[in-house]
């Protein structure tokens, strides 16, 4: 017998209309922060950020591939790590079958990470993914948008992520399940896999020039995390406690 609340047809509906106006709520106010989204100023990027790709030798303006925008997803494969991460796996698979028509409508989506390129396309072969994928070992790429950090900023706490300062080296005797989990799956210790964090940021190529337009991380992510979309809407929601994923080719081998 169920434990949760049940009722008659009638009762589900008038819920169900109830709940119904506080998403149609959700989703004019989800347009109203994407009109905010689309309102902040541009900067100008003038320094010149060198990735290794499967064309060669690039520049942060070569990643557009022709297009006049570009989304980079910052994937977390340190140069360090034997595998990607998990959880960017995860968002990867979500988006891999979208890219084709994001391309067909004037937008360019790459990943990026500071792997060796050699490691993400092997990676990549792995997973069966088809999306543009970027190294930039060597260059301040992602240092300078916050998703990739030296052990002495860990070290001394001068972290500065989701727009906050702070993060110091973890205590090896608190580390969190979930991320001893997931740098175990990387392949790496939790200090190290820490060094690299998640984010997605936004990029425009205007008359020779090339600008930012936006940058999100941590739960901002949230909504590319395709999977969730759908287990929100499930009966039991997230219903985790822990990580609970794995790579999609791990399923039943573990």
């Amino acid at each position: 017998m169920t434990s949760h609340k049940t009722g008659t047809r009638e009762e589900w509906l008038a819920a169900r209309l109830e709940l119904l106006q506080a998403e149609k709520a959700l989703t004019r106010r989800t347009d109203d922060v994407a009109r905010q989204r689309q309102e902040l100023p541009w900067v100008s990027i003038d320094k010149q950020y060198r990735f290794d790709t499967d064309e060669g030798p690039a520049l942060l303006a070569d990643l557009f591939q022709g297009r006049s925008q570009l989304l980079v997803y910052h994937f977390m494969f340190g140069p360090d790590y034997t595998a990607g991460c998990p959880s960017c796996s995860a968002i990867a698979d979500g988006f891999d079958g979208f890219v084709v028509h994001l391309a067909n409508h004037d937008v360019t989506l790459s990943a990026v990470s500071r792997a060796p390129l050699a490691k993400l396309q092997a990676y990549k072969r792995r997973m069966g993914w088809t999306f543009p994928w970027a190294s930039s070992l060597g260059s301040d790429f992602n240092f300078e948008f916050n998703v990739s950090f030296t052990e002495e900023q860990q070290r001394e706490g001068a972290i500065e992520y989701n727009y906050e300062r702070g993060g110091h080296a973890m205590d090896e005797t608190a580390i969190p399940e979930p991320v001893a989990v997931n740098a175990a799956m990387a392949g790496t210790d939790a200090a190290t896999y820490t060094r690299e964090r998640p984010g997605m940021s936004a990029f425009v190529l205007e008359d020779g020039v090339v600008y930012h337009t936006y940058s999100t991380y941590a739960r901002g992510l949230d909504g590319l995390w395709g999977m969730y979309q759908w287990l929100d809407r499930a009966p039991r929601g997230r219903n985790e406690t822990d990580v609970w994923w794995l790579r999609h080719d791990e399923y039943g081998k573990r």
